[in-house]
Order: C-alpha cells, then structure tokens, then sequence
C-alpha cells in the first residue's frame, strides 16, 4: 500500500469513527513536533542523579508490586525527601491504592491526598471494585486525610495552606497535568516547597513528551530552571534550591545498582 492508498484510508476511517482523531492527538510523534515548536526542541529534561535526593538505605514498608502504582525508587523519593523536612506537610492528587501517601505517612508529619469521588470514579464508567480500591491502604492513617474531587473545578485555595512537598500524579493526559501544575503552583506552594511529578517517564530512559508539556505549560519560565528528570525514576522535580544534573545519552550504561531485599505478609 503506497502512501495515498494509506491517506484515502485513513481519511475514511476517520470519516466513520471521528474520535479516532484523539488518537492522532495523543501520540508520541505529535506532542514531539509540539515541544520542538513551542518549547525550542527541549525533549528531555537535565537529570539530576537520585542520591542526591534518597538515602543511601530507604525502606518501604508498604508496597504491592501490583498494577498502575510507582516504582520502589519513585517512593522512596518522596519518603526521603518528606523526611529531610522538619513536620512536613504533603499534598498528593491522586491516592490509587495509597501506596505512596502511606509510605509518606511514615516520615511526614499530616499528608492530604485529592482523587476523584466513588460517585465520578463510577460516572467514569469504571467498575465499583476499581473505586473501592481507591486508598485502601491509607484510609485508616491518622495522620492521612482523604479529599475528593476533580482538580479541573477542585478549589485549592479553600484548603488555606502551604505544603512543603506536593506530588502530581492525577490524570497524565495534557490538559491535566497542565491545570494541575498551574493550580498547584498558585494554591499550593511557598518559596521552598518542592514538587514531583508522577509518569514524567514512561519508563526511566524514556520521556512522556505529552506530559512533559503538560509541565511546561503549566510552570513559568523562570521556574522551569529549576527542573529535573530523577535518575532511576519516572519522576519530574522542582527543587528551588537546584540540583547538579546533565544531559543524558539514552540508552544508559549502568554505573550503579541497588540492593532490593523482598518480603512479603498478608495485610
């Protein structure tokens, strides 16, 4: 098939399911060409070595190893980072299983999580079991408080507060991590808060060009100096102070490795 042959059908299945077109707006090659227009070609963003950010030994005590959840590394990110902070206040959106406002829980001082109601979980048109799931790991932490809504129409500024360390990990669509990134940057923060973000990476060599616009739509010029890709992660940061980063050459030649002791108990 040459390449009118494969235009005159495209063209006609569009014609017939014309939602098809969301998929040529979210794909990879289009969010590409975005970032190479509006954003002068930045595709990745300078990383910034995790041990600068973790300690050398960081324990997680409540980890599933189950579907849609963080890598260990991307929790104890933000364990170790809510750690070095004196009563650290913690902001997530979006709670899942409460894998990591859990683990959090254990080194902030009180950590507020926003995810959608049961109610719009099931307008989603996802099943009852998918939402119940939703923080069932945290829901009974003193120091976690669950909060519901969606951040499209979520008013931040009646929670009437500063965190010390937000991570976004909402709806990774554009749209989203773009309002949730403008929402969180006028409500949320104060001049050395610190924020992540969750699935700036599809996998730790590789950016999510769709998000990564998201978040730089979403933040000003002059913070956007101040961000990262963590190594080892899928995580996006904004650390005020600055971090020692460099450009990376992907695929990466391994020059550390972590010792990961797995045990399990029946909750």
């Amino acid at each position: 098939m040459n390449k009118i042959q494969k235009l005159i059908k495209g063209l006609g299945l569009l014609f017939k399911k014309p939602r098809l077109i969301n998929l040529i707006m979210d794909s990879e090659f289009h969010w590409k060409k975005y970032l190479k227009k509006h954003h002068n070609n930045l595709l990745q963003l300078p990383t910034a070595d995790i041990s600068q950010l973790i300690e050398n030994s960081s324990e997680l005590n409540h980890y599933t190893f189950l579907g849609g959840g963080s890598l260990p590394t991307d929790i104890a990110l933000l364990k170790s980072l809510s750690k070095k902070i004196s009563n650290c206040s913690y902001f997530e959106i979006g709670t899942w299983r409460g894998e990591s406002v859990i683990n959090v829980s254990e080194t902030a001082k009180e950590c507020f999580t926003l995810n959608l109601s049961k109610d719009d979980i099931l307008a989603e048109g996802l099943p009852e079991k998918y939402a119940d799931l939703h923080g069932i790991l945290s829901k009974e932490r003193d120091n976690v408080t669950h909060l519901f809504g969606n951040t499209l129409n979520y008013d931040f500024s009646a929670l009437g507060k500063k965190f010390d360390l937000i991570f976004i990990d909402g709806n990774h669509k554009y749209e989203f991590v773009k309002n949730d990134t403008e929402k969180v940057f006028s409500h949320l923060v104060h001049k050395d808060s610190i924020v992540v973000w969750h699935d700036y990476a599809a996998n730790p060599e590789k950016t999510r060009y769709d998000v990564l616009a998201g978040i730089l739509d979403g933040l000003s010029k002059e913070k956007q100096a101040n961000l990262y890709h963590v190594s080892n992660s899928l995580c996006a940061i904004y650390y005020p102070k600055g971090l020692e980063s460099k450009s990376i050459d992907f695929p990466i030649l391994p020059k550390k490795l972590f010792k990961v002791i797995i045990q399990s108990k029946e909750i």
